[in-house]
């Protein structure tokens, strides 16, 4: 059962973030990686869609033989995965905005989050934000088009940076002291957003967590794979191949398949 892989899925390419920080954290883990870039992004879909989307990605995943299921999406997290959990006997890791540590050391009492219309509109992160946000100022913004930019290889492009200013704009006119990242698509971003930023505002994302979070799931359920042997690390997607693979480094085989 412990050889059995993780799965991580997510609307597109932007959850390789997560499985970057899960792989260098568990490296003996064998993983199926599932980019559902046909239908990214999630984040302005319903909440219906977003739940059926989640749901195929969970059978495909488990079908191939899952032991746990990292939901490596914000918006699928924050919209389907209590659905998911009451659905299926398998463990599930969720994503949420890193809002707790932001607001625990803001200074100027003022944060950034960038995410998703999905994410930003959802029930748990409206409870997740007045729990631990009710006392700062919390400046939104949602991020229409990265996503896009992202998933079509234009990650590095002017349309990029032109739309990174003009969303951190009424952030830094509000002196937030730090961003947070609520997609998962967003820490390739992060080089970008080094040198529009000044040097006083930090950048929070959750991947870290999330790695750290998985391996005690596994530890908690006897799950982990105690083996020294190389990982298998398998990527499909239903979008352009070459986008997740650059992402990569070009050191995985991507598969493109129809889901």
């Amino acid at each position: 059962m412990n050889k059995q892989p993780i799965g991580i899925f997510d609307s597109g390419v932007g959850g390789t973030s997560i499985w970057k920080e899960i792989h260098t954290l568990l490296p003996h883990e064998n993983t199926i990686y599932l980019a559902d870039s046909a239908n990214a992004p999630y984040g302005l879909k319903n909440k219906e869609a977003i739940v059926s989307l989640s749901v195929k990605n969970t059978e495909y995943l488990i079908n191939n033989g899952c032991k746990l299921i990292v939901v490596a999406c914000n918006t699928a997290t924050t919209n389907a995965i209590n659905y998911l959990r009451n659905t299926y006997d398998i463990p599930f890791i969720g994503i949420e905005p890193a809002i707790k540590p932001a607001a625990l050391q803001t200074k100027t009492n003022t944060i950034g989050i960038l995410a998703t219309k999905g994410t930003l509109s959802s029930e748990l992160f409206s409870k997740t934000s007045g729990l631990f946000a009710s006392n700062i100022k919390v400046i939104e913004r949602v991020g229409n088009g990265i996503v896009e930019l992202i998933e079509s290889g234009k990650l590095h492009s002017e349309d990029m940076r032109s739309l990174l200013s003009n969303y951190l704009k009424p952030m830094l006119e509000a002196n937030i002291d730090y961003l947070v990242l609520g997609c998962t698509h967003y820490p390739y971003l992060i080089p970008i957003l080094l040198e529009l930023l000044p040097t006083n505002v930090k950048i929070i994302d959750s991947g870290e967590a999330v790695a750290r979070q998985t391996k005690s799931i596994l530890e908690k359920n006897r799950l982990l794979n105690l083996s020294n042997a190389n990982s298998n690390n398998q990527f499909i997607t239903n979008g352009n191949p070459k986008v997740l693979a650059s992402l990569l480094n070009n050191h995985y085989k991507v598969e493109y398949l129809h889901f």
